[in-house]
């Protein structure tokens, strides 16, 4: 079962589960304040001190089939080469937790997305699955991570997309979704059309 969440529902989740082991992988620098064990392929020990921190050396997690009771793999999956291989081990260490994903647009406006991310995504909603291609640059990248935080705050729904899994992530791979046949988009071209429009209303 995949569903669309909140990440407030899922704190507020793991709050009243408190004696759960919950694993953050691939968190970087983010990691949650409920995770009892963080996971990543750079060695964040020393930020994570109060916590159990693991290493990932190899494409199979380090960890027990179903070690735990929630997994967190919030900007990951955008990022994994093998992304049905990591999807599998999700489900093998864990009978449930939380996805969060980059949606096509958040994805297309941050600079660091363009060399860092692998894979595009949607929710299908019907199906009730995570859909993914090969992304696709649209829009010409004109701002950074921290101004996409920044944004998220008011626009989160248009930025991320929130899942929450229990015993099975379904999922399909379609290039379909990367629009091939849509017009790319110059920043210069967004620049042009707001000036425009600037000086339209200046006349008025």
């Amino acid at each position: 079962m995949l569903k669309r969440t909140s990440l407030d529902f899922v704190n507020k989740t793991l709050e009243k589960n408190q004696n759960w082991k919950i694993l953050d992988v691939g968190c970087g620098y983010r990691a949650s304040n409920h995770a009892t064990v963080v996971a990543d392929i750079k060695d964040f020990s020393d930020l994570y001190k109060k916590k159990i921190f693991v290493k990932i050396t190899d494409k199979k997690l380090p960890f027990k089939d179903k070690e735990f009771d929630f997994v967190i793999a919030s900007h990951v999956i955008e990022h994994v080469e093998d992304f049905e291989f990591f999807i599998k081990e999700l489900e093998r260490i864990s009978s449930k937790g939380y996805i969060e994903l980059p949606s096509r647009l958040g994805d297309n406006l941050v600079f660091e997305n363009k060399t860092d991310h692998i894979w595009w995504c949607l929710y299908d909603d019907i199906e009730k699955k995570i859909v993914v291609a090969k992304r696709n640059q649209i829009i010409d990248p004109f701002i950074n991570v921290s101004t996409a935080k920044i944004l998220e705050q008011s626009f989160r729904e248009s930025f991320v997309i929130e899942l929450m899994w229990e015993n099975r992530i379904d999922y399909k791979i379609d290039d379909s979704i990367r629009q091939n046949n849509f017009k790319k988009i110059t920043f210069f071209q967004l620049v042009k059309k707001y000036m425009s429009k600037k000086i339209r209303s200046f006349y008025k």
